[in-house]
């Protein structure tokens, strides 16, 4: 049943409508689908899905509310139009069609693009962050909210630190990425490399200062380090960091001093403390 609002009444699970919310523990919502030639993605949570709706570049597909926020589904779809169908679901048929209890009640889906190329992300940028390897969502949800949070804006307010990655980092487009991020996975810029040492060199050639995070005892520590234009943190994976080929490329190695008895800090925590160190927010 629909209305005037676009508001579309979910009755059984099977519904063929929901086919990207079925199964989200399932990373496969990258591959193309009809009118997604680059897959989609899921947002969860009310404050993600506004962000997707009013403060990212990504349009919104569908949306999937419980029959209890009903007053929610009925403001989305106002700000969606009426293009954009709007689900509603009790929650025993939401729980069915996603697999798993969904406590949040609302669920977006919204349409992945091209990734964009290097150099199209670093024109604008302030700073950068540079990962390798990075296998956990979590750590790399955190990564985009810090780079939103601490990395400056542009001018018309938009996030000015954009994330860079090889093919080894995880999704940033993930599910559990993104609720992580608290939206900001959305907003942030960010793009995929094939060599992550060329990508260095072409930072280089952008006028970043590369700076790889190492807790390495030849590394200049950050208390220490004089102001420097456009810097790129280069951070490893969370077990064994950098790899000898990422480090041999940077111009500086930095470490965060640290007490004693304590060998390293989480990714995110890392890039926080270097973003505040050397990159103004505003």
């Amino acid at each position: 049943m629909k209305n005037e609002a676009n508001l579309i009444q979910i009755l059984a699970p099977e519904d063929d409508r929901l086919t990207e919310y079925r199964c989200l523990r399932e990373n496969r919502l990258a591959r193309p689908m009809v009118g997604a030639p680059h897959g989609v993605f899921i947002a969860e949570g009310e404050k993600v899905v506004r962000l997707l709706i009013l403060q990212s570049a990504y349009r919104v597909r569908s949306l999937l509310i419980s029959a209890s926020r009903s007053e929610l589904a009925a403001e989305y779809a106002s700000l969606v139009g009426p293009d954009v169908p709007v689900y509603i679901a009790e929650r025993p048929v939401m729980d069915a069609v996603v697999g798993f209890p969904i406590h949040r009640g609302v669920l977006a889906s919204g349409v992945r693009v091209n990734p964009p190329r290097l150099e199209s992300v670093l024109n604008e940028a302030r700073a950068c962050l540079v990962l390798e390897s990075l296998a956990n969502h979590d750590n790399v949800g955190g990564i985009m909210r810090v780079a939103a949070a601490l990395g400056g804006c542009d001018i018309q307010g938009r996030p000015a630190c954009p994330v860079i990655m090889d093919h080894e980092t995880c999704d940033p487009l993930y599910r559990k990425a993104i609720r992580v991020s608290m939206g900001h996975a959305l907003r942030v810029p960010f793009a995929t490399v094939e060599s992550l040492p060329t990508a260095i060199d072409e930072l280089d050639q952008h006028g970043f200062t590369t700076l790889a995070l190492t807790t390495g005892a030849d590394a200049v520590s950050i208390d220490d380090l004089e102001p420097v234009d456009r810097p790129a943190f280069v951070l490893g994976t969370e077990g064994d960091g950098l790899s000898e080929a990422a480090l041999s490329q940077v111009k500086v190695r930095v470490r965060i001093p640290m007490s004693p008895g304590v060998d390293s800090l989480n990714v995110v925590t890392a890039a926080a403390i270097a973003l505040s160190r050397l990159v103004r927010p505003v």
